[in-house]
């Protein structure tokens, strides 16, 4: 038997029950962090140390390698205005910055719509980490997946000069309208990045958009995201 027959069987299993995947993140938290401690990733030339958390199974998905790309963002603009787009880092740290998230409550977290919501400033730093697939496609919303493109023009008029969207998206997630966006190399953003995720380690490397936008679709050779698309749109 094969490691990935392997894998999907302990993923299986962990998916099954409440209580299997309680005791599987529990143990896989602690592989990572005792065993692998320390392993590190290259994104643009830049060593980073992988992620490891319980939340949301961190250890077993892409933001393995999101959490720490976007905190280095974050920190680069500390003390700057700021504006998170999907409740995520404040599950991770301590944030100051402004949350925009439509449907998750929480202390400070701005329930409205992308496309609808105003503001009384202007942001340095707009970033947001796999959220954006969402936007038109889940949680209930009336299936209009072009409202991506609507919620990023948005939030492209809320940018300072010289301001920045940093957002991180799976490939070929069930989102058929974004995929053939990140397909057709026509997402928003002035750069484009991708990164590739390489065995049932959770080992990511950055690669090609050809690679990329070649990987298996979403959650079926490994559990959820195969290749995640990065997108930096700049207000110059």
């Amino acid at each position: 038997m094969n490691k990935n027959k392997i894998y999907w069987i302990i993923l299986s299993i962990s998916r099954s029950s409440k209580i299997g995947r309680f005791l599987i993140d529990i143990l896989a938290l602690y592989y990572y962090k005792i065993i692998r401690k320390g392993r590190t990733f290259i994104f643009q030339n830049k060593s980073y140390k992988y992620f490891y958390h319980f939340y949301n199974r961190t250890v077993a998905g892409e933001r393995i390698v999101e959490i720490p790309i976007a905190k280095a963002m974050l920190n680069k603009y500390k003390g700057q205005n700021i504006l998170e787009v999907g409740n995520v880092l404040s599950h991770y740290y301590k944030v100051s910055h402004d949350i925009l998230d439509k449907y998750e409550k929480g202390k400070g977290v701005i329930n409205k719509d992308i496309v609808e919501v105003t503001f009384d400033k202007k942001y340095d730093l707009i970033l947001s980490v796999s959220t954006m697939e969402h936007v038109g496609h889940n949680y209930g919303e009336p299936n209009k997946p072009e409202k991506f493109l609507e919620g990023i023009e948005n939030l492209k008029r809320n940018l300072n000069p010289g301001g920045k969207i940093f957002i991180t998206v799976p490939v070929n997630y069930h989102n058929k309208f974004m995929g053939n966006l990140i397909r057709e190399n026509k997402m928003p953003f002035t750069s484009h990045y991708y990164m590739k995720r390489k065995n049932v380690l959770n080992e990511w490397e950055e690669v090609s958009w050809k690679q990329a936008v070649e990987t298996p679709d979403y959650d079926s050779y490994f559990a959820n995201a195969n290749a995640i698309y990065i997108g930096v749109y700049e207000n110059n």
